[in-house]
């Protein structure tokens, strides 16, 4: 995947926070190389990130970087490659414990399988806090920042509703096919359970069909977020259930399916300017797609805002304090409640791209060239 440039504007937002979150009324100073707080204020801080088949993992990891050196930190940012297994981000963990970590922050390849690294981490009394996608299984997580990503979910099932009326050119009923992201994310049952709290009744009262009748997540599931699972998945739909009918919507996940579903139907000559396809995240094909009247809505979750909150999170750590949440009720990964810190995220279509993305001068720049 191509590498992302980082915004000044971006870079600058994480020092700003990360220097203000070493404010002397927490009782230290970011100079303060004692380790008197929590530990010493350059103490290296390990970043684990999946593969780089999303441009957020791509720019959270250059925010990472930028805005630990920024704040003093010895940052040690890493991801797991895309072809490997979930070992290599495994031996990842285990060798940032053993080289002195003292906050392991965890962007999951497969949050259920990580189990044995966090307890190493545990008895060496490192902090882990995960990363956007939540660790399952095991009671070694301290913390757990993300955007909501249950509303994520809901804000995508009422995009689907809402292209629906705007973009398919009838009435209801509207057929519908339902995607869901990899089984190994538990975000995935998340966004899938958020949408389906808005679609469900519509189904149920025959606003909605699903002509293939696959509701059920693993019935949708799109295996390691892979775009060519998820055309191939569309290809399968449509030649078994659209020959003679059109599909006038699909709740996409995020922004790398949507592009893939929306080729398969493309290719299978089916009209896309009348179909609505949701997704998530805000890449910059996507955002074309939605200018060019194809994609009909994304979610903006600003990594550069996830990566501030994190970087405050630790520097609360290092100060000796508990970090900050707002959030101690939802997340349960099966062994503990996790208290998390949750942000807002932003439905974005067409009609609304410009105010939602002020402040990305990367993104308003593709808003603005096609008017």
């Amino acid at each position: 995947m191509k590498k992302l440039t980082l915004t000044a504007a971006a870079v600058a937002a994480v020092a700003a926070l990360a220097l203000a979150g070493c404010s002397a009324d927490r009782g230290g100073q970011a100079g303060d190389e004692s380790g008197s707080a929590g530990f010493a204020a350059d103490a290296t801080i390990g970043i684990a990130l999946p593969d780089k088949t999303s441009e957020n993992w791509v720019l959270a990891g250059g925010l990472f970087e930028d805005g630990l050196r920024e704040a003093g930190f010895t940052g040690d940012v890493q991801y797991a490659p895309a072809s490997n297994t979930v070992a290599e981000q495994q031996n990842q963990i285990s060798a940032m414990v053993t080289n002195g970590a003292k906050v392991i922050v965890i962007g999951a390849k497969d949050g259920k399988q990580l189990g044995t690294q966090l307890q190493q981490a545990a008895d060496a009394g490192v902090k882990i806090i995960a990363y956007d996608r939540l660790i399952e299984n095991t009671e070694n997580v301290d913390y757990y920042v993300a955007f909501d990503n249950f509303e994520v979910g809901k804000l995508q099932g009422q995009a689907l509703l809402d292209g629906l009326a705007e973009r398919s050119g009838h009435e209801a009923p509207w057929n519908i096919e339902l995607f869901s992201g990899s089984p190994d994310d538990a975000n995935s049952a998340v966004f899938f359970n958020g949408a389906m709290e808005v679609l469900q009744p519509k189904i149920d009262d025959g606003t909605l069909v699903v002509v293939s009748g696959q509701t059920d997540i693993a019935q949708t599931a799109t295996q390691g977020w892979e775009a060519e699972n998820a055309q191939s998945r569309m290809d399968s739909l449509l030649a078994a259930n659209y020959a003679d009918k059109d599909v006038d919507g699909v709740l996409s996940p995020n922004d790398n399916l949507a592009r893939a579903i929306i080729t398969s139907a493309k290719q299978a000559g089916k009209d896309i300017a009348k179909v609505t396809v949701t997704g998530q995240d805000s890449e910059v094909e996507s955002v074309k797609s939605i200018m060019a009247g194809e994609q009909y809505s994304t979610i903006n979750k600003d990594t550069s805002l996830l990566v501030e909150q994190t970087i405050k999170m630790i520097q609360q750590l290092q100060q000796g304090e508990e970090a900050e949440v707002n959030d101690t009720e939802q997340y349960d990964n099966g062994v503990k409640v996790v208290p998390a810190f949750l942000l807002a995220p932003v439905i974005v279509t067409k009609a609304n791209a410009a105010e939602a993305y002020a402040n990305n001068p990367n993104l308003l720049d593709i808003v603005n060239a096609a008017g």
